[in-house]
């Protein structure tokens, strides 16, 4: 989808060189939320069939076989984030402006899921949010200036405050993600629902199925 345009690209190596060079052990360097690949190898749905991910935080649950793929494997500090985005046309930019929020923008945040009540999540930090209009038609890559250390087993969400096109479509019922709504604002996106607040709790209870979220983040971690 376009070619990868790595946005201060030089910013991201400092990044990676700050890490590892205090460590005492070497630092490993992996994406969350890829099936192998190093960006999401799927294709969002516009300008085709136009859906788009809107006013909600919502991470990828499952692809298939697959499970828990914005789930961190290891510790360490989330140094950027990476989105893939459909190339929407005029009048579809102009309806989803109009009727969810205004510009394109989104950010990630990260999760840690808890016992009870069933599905909910808190959330641990988030970074501030990119307008995504320049990149439409594009795999774009964000560094970010404050970096997110993780803990194993949290999740990394994508946070839209207003609307997104990085959604994939076409998967069978084995693929779904989860959106931080509740049950009776599963049909719609008119009220806003992004978790923003650190330290709150917020039930997932929204399951989508048939879908992909188009974005991974990239995670330096040590043994």
């Amino acid at each position: 989808m376009g070619t990868m345009k790595r946005i201060s690209a030089a910013i991201l190596g400092s990044l990676v060189l700050g890490l590892v060079l205090p460590a005492a052990a070497p630092a490993t360097l992996s994406e969350v939320g890829t099936l192998g690949a190093t960006t999401p190898v799927t294709t969002p749905s516009c300008p085709a069939k136009c859906l788009a991910v809107s006013r909600t935080t919502g991470f990828q649950v499952k692809v298939a076989t697959a499970r828990n793929l914005l789930m961190v494997p290891r510790s360490g500090t989330i140094v950027a984030w990476t989105i893939t985005l459909g190339k929407p046309n005029a009048t579809q930019i102009k309806f989803f402006e109009a009727n969810e929020g205004g510009a394109s923008e989104a950010g990630i945040a990260i999760l840690q899921q808890q016992k009870k009540p069933n599905l909910t999540y808190k959330l641990i930090a988030s970074s501030p949010t990119v307008k995504l209009t320049p990149y439409f038609g594009e795999t774009a890559q964000f560094p970010l200036e404050t970096t997110l250390p993780v803990k194993k087993g949290e999740i990394v969400a994508l946070t839209v405050p207003t609307w997104a096109p990085a959604l994939a479509l076409g998967f069978g019922n084995d693929t779904s993600w989860r959106a931080s709504r509740s049950k009776s604002q599963c049909t719609s996106t008119s009220t806003p629902s992004t978790h923003t607040l650190v330290g709150s709790l917020v039930q997932y209870y929204c399951l989508y199925q048939t879908a992909r979220l188009t974005y991974s983040a990239t995670l330096i971690s040590t043994p």
